[in-house]
């Protein structure tokens, strides 16, 4: 999986980090840019907390990337997929997590029929809404969007990163 970016606190907060000093706990997650025979893509309004996302999430023990990303599509967005291919990998440093978080995406295309998504109980808290829009309409979205914490304010930009890759790669 090719790298595309590393975003970290000075990104964020614009906060200089010294990153000798902090002992990271590592996540490695899976996430898709979905589209379905519209052409639209799905993405997450988290209501709560005022951002976007992609669809996607941590890799569970037992779990490699793709049984996450299937595990997590049917979750979060009640789609099954095929993968087309890579989209890329993104570094997350979060420095008041702790948490260096590895992010691969890959473009996918839905399969069969969109199910009821099975939310978490921290999903469903969080107000997660599933929305099938454009990729320049989910990137406009994002864009605009004003996260009213921390790891939202990452989300963000990792997931606005994804997608204009998307749309470079559909050029």
């Amino acid at each position: 999986m090719r790298l595309i970016r590393e975003i970290d606190d000075t990104v964020i907060t614009r906060e200089e980090m010294n990153m000798q000093d902090i002992t990271f706990n590592v996540r490695k997650s899976s996430r898709a840019i979905v589209s379905n025979s519209s052409k639209q893509i799905a993405i997450i309004y988290v209501s709560k907390d005022k951002y976007h996302k992609l669809p996607g999430g941590g890799i569970e023990k037992g779990e490699n990337y793709m049984s996450a990303l299937n595990r997590e599509l049917m979750e979060e967005a009640g789609v099954e997929v095929t993968v087309l291919g890579e989209i890329g990998m993104i570094i997350e440093y979060r420095k008041d997590h702790r948490l260096l978080q590895i992010s691969n995406c890959y473009a996918t295309e839905m399969i069969g029929e969109l199910v009821e998504p099975s939310l978490t109980k921290d999903e469903r808290s969080k107000g997660f809404v599933l929305k099938w829009v454009d990729l320049a309409e989910a990137i406009s979205l994002l864009e605009n969007d004003q996260p009213r914490n921390y790891a939202g304010k990452f989300i963000k930009e990792r997931d606005l990163t994804f997608l204009k890759e998307a749309a470079r790669m559909n050029e």
